[in-house]
Protein backbone atom coordinates (compact mmCIF):
# COMPACT_ATOMS: atom_id res chain seq x y z
CA UNK A 1 0.00 0.00 0.00
CA UNK A 2 2.69 2.41 0.64
CA UNK A 3 4.20 1.58 -2.45
CA UNK A 4 0.85 2.71 -4.39
CA UNK A 5 0.91 5.91 -1.82
CA UNK A 6 4.19 7.23 -2.66
CA UNK A 7 3.12 7.09 -6.38
CA UNK A 8 -0.16 8.47 -5.88
CA UNK A 9 1.80 11.62 -4.02
CA UNK A 10 4.65 11.88 -6.71
CA UNK A 11 1.65 11.57 -9.16
CA UNK A 12 0.43 15.05 -6.96
CA UNK A 13 4.01 16.71 -6.93
CA UNK A 14 3.47 16.30 -10.75
CA UNK A 15 0.50 17.81 -10.73
CA UNK A 16 0.93 20.82 -8.61
CA UNK A 17 3.62 21.05 -11.82
CA UNK A 18 1.47 21.82 -14.31
CA UNK A 19 -1.11 23.62 -12.26
CA UNK A 20 2.14 26.24 -11.41
CA UNK A 21 3.17 26.51 -15.10
CA UNK A 22 -0.64 27.32 -16.41
CA UNK A 23 -0.51 30.05 -13.23
CA UNK A 24 2.69 31.11 -15.05
CA UNK A 25 0.76 31.05 -18.29
CA UNK A 26 -1.61 33.13 -16.99
CA UNK A 27 0.69 35.49 -16.13
CA UNK A 28 2.71 36.07 -19.42
CA UNK A 29 -0.15 36.42 -21.18
CA UNK A 30 -2.11 38.53 -19.13
CA UNK A 31 -4.91 36.85 -18.32
CA UNK A 32 -4.94 37.30 -14.91
CA UNK A 33 -7.97 39.26 -15.33
CA UNK A 34 -9.80 36.93 -17.57
CA UNK A 35 -12.73 36.52 -15.02
CA UNK A 36 -13.19 40.03 -13.77
CA UNK A 37 -12.66 40.50 -10.36
CA UNK A 38 -14.96 37.97 -8.73
CA UNK A 39 -14.10 34.99 -7.08
CA UNK A 40 -14.25 32.11 -7.21
CA UNK A 41 -16.74 32.65 -9.74
CA UNK A 42 -15.75 33.74 -13.12
CA UNK A 43 -17.28 37.11 -14.44
CA UNK A 44 -19.97 36.45 -12.22
CA UNK A 45 -21.27 32.98 -12.77
CA UNK A 46 -20.13 29.32 -12.21
CA UNK A 47 -19.09 28.88 -15.67
CA UNK A 48 -18.29 32.25 -17.69
CA UNK A 49 -20.43 33.02 -21.05
CA UNK A 50 -18.85 33.81 -24.09
CA UNK A 51 -15.89 33.74 -22.85
CA UNK A 52 -12.27 35.09 -24.24
CA UNK A 53 -9.00 33.58 -24.75
CA UNK A 54 -7.74 35.37 -21.42
CA UNK A 55 -10.63 33.97 -19.56
CA UNK A 56 -10.36 30.34 -20.92
CA UNK A 57 -7.09 30.71 -19.52
CA UNK A 58 -7.76 32.16 -16.24
CA UNK A 59 -10.84 29.98 -15.87
CA UNK A 60 -8.83 26.85 -16.67
CA UNK A 61 -6.11 27.98 -14.03
CA UNK A 62 -9.08 28.39 -11.13
CA UNK A 63 -10.35 24.75 -12.17
CA UNK A 64 -7.36 22.81 -12.06
CA UNK A 65 -6.53 24.88 -8.71
CA UNK A 66 -10.07 23.62 -7.36
CA UNK A 67 -9.32 20.00 -8.53
CA UNK A 68 -5.74 20.44 -6.58
CA UNK A 69 -7.37 21.20 -3.32
CA UNK A 70 -9.49 17.62 -3.89
CA UNK A 71 -6.09 15.82 -4.66
CA UNK A 72 -4.17 17.05 -1.20
CA UNK A 73 -7.29 16.11 0.57
CA UNK A 74 -7.14 12.67 -0.96
CA UNK A 75 -3.38 12.73 0.00
CA UNK A 76 -3.85 13.50 3.68
CA UNK A 77 -7.02 11.01 4.00
CA UNK A 78 -5.06 8.15 2.73
CA UNK A 79 -1.82 9.16 4.63
CA UNK A 80 -4.06 8.83 7.74
CA UNK A 81 -5.81 5.46 6.49
CA UNK A 82 -1.94 4.17 6.03
CA UNK A 83 0.25 5.37 8.85
CA UNK A 84 -0.44 5.50 12.76
CA UNK A 85 -0.71 8.50 14.95
CA UNK A 86 2.28 10.57 14.73
CA UNK A 87 4.26 9.43 11.79
CA UNK A 88 5.82 12.09 9.69
CA UNK A 89 4.17 11.09 6.45
CA UNK A 90 0.90 12.43 8.33
CA UNK A 91 2.17 15.44 9.93
CA UNK A 92 4.02 16.51 6.36
CA UNK A 93 0.30 15.68 4.43
CA UNK A 94 -1.29 18.33 6.63
CA UNK A 95 1.47 20.73 6.52
CA UNK A 96 0.68 20.14 2.48
CA UNK A 97 -2.43 21.15 3.01
CA UNK A 98 -2.53 23.69 4.71
CA UNK A 99 -0.11 25.16 2.49
CA UNK A 100 -2.42 25.03 -0.21
CA UNK A 101 -5.04 26.67 1.42
CA UNK A 102 -2.89 29.53 2.21
CA UNK A 103 -2.14 29.25 -1.60
CA UNK A 104 -5.49 29.39 -3.01
CA UNK A 105 -5.77 32.31 -0.41
CA UNK A 106 -3.09 33.99 -1.90
CA UNK A 107 -4.64 33.45 -5.68
CA UNK A 108 -7.71 35.03 -4.60
CA UNK A 109 -6.03 38.09 -3.01
CA UNK A 110 -4.67 38.68 -6.65
CA UNK A 111 -7.84 38.87 -8.06
CA UNK A 112 -9.48 40.88 -4.84
CA UNK A 113 -6.59 43.45 -4.45
CA UNK A 114 -6.05 43.68 -8.55
CA UNK A 115 -2.91 42.53 -8.77
CA UNK A 116 -3.69 40.67 -11.96
CA UNK A 117 -3.13 43.74 -14.09
CA UNK A 118 0.09 44.09 -15.71
CA UNK A 119 1.84 46.61 -13.51
CA UNK A 120 5.48 46.77 -12.00
CA UNK A 121 4.25 48.38 -8.46
CA UNK A 122 5.87 47.33 -5.47
CA UNK A 123 2.75 46.42 -4.01
CA UNK A 124 2.64 43.54 -7.41
CA UNK A 125 6.17 42.42 -6.71
CA UNK A 126 6.03 41.84 -3.04
CA UNK A 127 2.69 39.77 -3.26
CA UNK A 128 3.30 37.72 -5.93
CA UNK A 129 7.28 37.12 -4.36
CA UNK A 130 5.42 36.21 -1.41
CA UNK A 131 3.04 34.26 -3.80
CA UNK A 132 5.96 32.17 -5.04
CA UNK A 133 7.81 31.68 -1.52
CA UNK A 134 4.39 30.09 -0.94
CA UNK A 135 4.53 28.01 -3.67
CA UNK A 136 8.19 26.42 -3.00
CA UNK A 137 7.18 25.88 0.17
CA UNK A 138 4.13 23.09 -0.44
CA UNK A 139 5.97 22.05 -3.57
CA UNK A 140 9.35 21.29 -1.25
CA UNK A 141 6.56 19.50 0.82
CA UNK A 142 4.62 17.64 -0.97
CA UNK A 143 8.28 16.02 -2.32
CA UNK A 144 8.87 15.44 1.37
CA UNK A 145 5.45 13.38 1.65
CA UNK A 146 6.16 11.64 -1.39
CA UNK A 147 9.82 10.72 -0.05
CA UNK A 148 8.63 9.89 3.31
CA UNK A 149 7.27 6.19 3.42
CA UNK A 150 10.61 5.14 2.63
CA UNK A 151 12.81 7.97 4.03
CA UNK A 152 15.00 7.67 6.98
CA UNK A 153 15.79 11.37 7.69
CA UNK A 154 20.00 11.41 8.45
CA UNK A 155 21.80 12.50 11.52
CA UNK A 156 23.20 14.77 10.00
CA UNK A 157 22.85 17.27 7.48
CA UNK A 158 25.50 19.09 5.16
CA UNK A 159 24.64 23.04 6.21
CA UNK A 160 26.56 23.71 2.46
CA UNK A 161 23.97 22.14 0.56
CA UNK A 162 21.19 23.14 3.24
CA UNK A 163 22.02 26.94 1.97
CA UNK A 164 21.11 26.05 -1.26
CA UNK A 165 17.54 25.95 -0.52
CA UNK A 166 17.60 29.76 0.46
CA UNK A 167 19.95 30.53 -2.39
CA UNK A 168 17.26 28.81 -4.85
CA UNK A 169 14.34 30.82 -3.12
CA UNK A 170 16.41 34.09 -3.34
CA UNK A 171 17.40 33.43 -7.03
CA UNK A 172 13.19 32.62 -7.94
CA UNK A 173 12.65 35.86 -5.51
CA UNK A 174 14.60 37.91 -8.17
CA UNK A 175 13.06 36.21 -10.82
CA UNK A 176 9.57 37.22 -9.55
CA UNK A 177 10.62 40.76 -10.29
CA UNK A 178 12.58 40.37 -13.40
CA UNK A 179 9.16 38.84 -14.93
CA UNK A 180 7.69 42.43 -13.86
CA UNK A 181 10.38 44.21 -15.94
CA UNK A 182 12.38 44.51 -12.76
CA UNK A 183 15.36 43.22 -14.62
CA UNK A 184 18.33 44.72 -12.89
CA UNK A 185 19.26 42.30 -10.48
CA UNK A 186 18.06 39.12 -11.63
CA UNK A 187 20.98 37.99 -14.20
CA UNK A 188 23.85 38.68 -11.49
CA UNK A 189 21.50 37.40 -8.46
CA UNK A 190 20.62 33.83 -10.69
CA UNK A 191 24.80 33.77 -12.07
CA UNK A 192 26.10 34.12 -8.34
CA UNK A 193 23.18 31.56 -7.00
CA UNK A 194 23.74 28.84 -9.81
CA UNK A 195 27.08 29.00 -9.14
CA UNK A 196 26.75 28.59 -5.56
CA UNK A 197 24.53 25.74 -6.32
CA UNK A 198 27.25 23.81 -8.59
CA UNK A 199 29.52 24.10 -6.32
CA UNK A 200 27.69 22.60 -3.28
CA UNK A 201 26.07 19.64 -5.07
CA UNK A 202 28.37 19.30 -7.94
CA UNK A 203 29.58 16.11 -6.40
CA UNK A 204 26.74 15.02 -4.53
CA UNK A 205 23.72 15.16 -7.69
CA UNK A 206 24.67 15.49 -10.93
CA UNK A 207 20.81 15.93 -11.60
CA UNK A 208 21.14 19.31 -10.08
CA UNK A 209 24.52 20.44 -11.75
CA UNK A 210 23.28 19.29 -15.30
CA UNK A 211 19.66 21.02 -14.58
CA UNK A 212 21.41 24.06 -13.40
CA UNK A 213 23.58 24.35 -16.35
CA UNK A 214 20.34 23.86 -18.35
CA UNK A 215 18.79 26.73 -16.51
CA UNK A 216 21.94 29.20 -17.08
CA UNK A 217 21.13 28.55 -21.05
CA UNK A 218 17.49 28.95 -20.74
CA UNK A 219 18.36 32.20 -18.81
CA UNK A 220 20.50 33.78 -21.61
CA UNK A 221 17.96 32.50 -24.35
CA UNK A 222 15.12 34.13 -22.51
CA UNK A 223 17.45 37.41 -22.87
CA UNK A 224 18.11 37.40 -26.26
CA UNK A 225 14.43 36.28 -27.41
CA UNK A 226 13.07 38.96 -25.09
CA UNK A 227 11.27 36.29 -22.84
CA UNK A 228 8.81 34.85 -25.36
CA UNK A 229 5.61 33.32 -23.45
CA UNK A 230 7.15 29.70 -23.76
CA UNK A 231 10.00 30.31 -22.59
CA UNK A 232 9.09 32.05 -19.76
CA UNK A 233 7.40 29.05 -19.06
CA UNK A 234 10.20 26.70 -19.38
CA UNK A 235 12.64 28.62 -17.65
CA UNK A 236 10.00 28.39 -14.73
CA UNK A 237 9.82 24.48 -14.71
CA UNK A 238 13.28 23.57 -14.80
CA UNK A 239 14.02 26.32 -11.76
CA UNK A 240 10.78 23.78 -10.21
CA UNK A 241 12.78 20.84 -10.94
CA UNK A 242 15.81 22.55 -9.67
CA UNK A 243 13.79 23.10 -6.30
CA UNK A 244 12.59 19.22 -6.16
CA UNK A 245 15.91 18.25 -6.50
CA UNK A 246 17.13 20.24 -3.85
CA UNK A 247 14.88 19.26 -1.48
CA UNK A 248 15.74 15.54 -1.97
CA UNK A 249 19.45 16.04 -1.84
CA UNK A 250 19.46 17.62 1.49
CA UNK A 251 16.52 15.42 2.73
CA UNK A 252 18.84 12.57 1.74
CA UNK A 253 21.75 14.40 4.17
CA UNK A 254 24.10 13.03 1.52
Amino acid sequence: MSVRFRIFAWAVVAYVLLVILWGALVRATGSGAGCGGSWPLCNGGIVPASPQAATLIEYTHRVTSGLLLVAVAGLCFWAFRLFPRGHRTRRLAVLSALFLVLEALLGAGLVLFNYVTPDASLGRVLYLSAHFLNTQVLLGLLTLTALSPGWEPPPRHSRLRMATLPVALLVGVSGVAAALGHLTLHPAVAAVGGLFILHATARRSRRVAVLVVVQFGAGIANLLLHAPVWMQVGHLLVADLIWISLVMLVASGE
